[in-house]
């Protein structure tokens, strides 16, 4: 999974898996979701993030996995 926000254009993406997305709905005003061939849901766009999400923190619980920081 990889959070990417993008300053520029105040969006968010959340990548869910490495699947490609075949087909997007708008699940509210500014927040679509990408699902794969089979239905299965790979990702979610949420523009004007830093109205909707909050940036300034990210918690995470109790993941089974790794998790890397990369700054650019």
């Amino acid at each position: 999974m990889k959070l990417n926000y993008y300053a520029d254009t105040d969006s968010l993406y959340i990548d869910l898996s490495e699947q490609p997305s075949v087909e997007s709905r708008e699940i509210s005003e500014g927040v679509v979701v990408d699902y794969d061939a089979n239905g299965n849901l790979v990702g979610i766009d949420i523009d004007n993030a830093s109205r909707k999400v909050q940036l300034q923190q990210l918690i995470l619980n109790k993941l089974p996995s790794q998790v890397r920081t990369v700054v650019a």
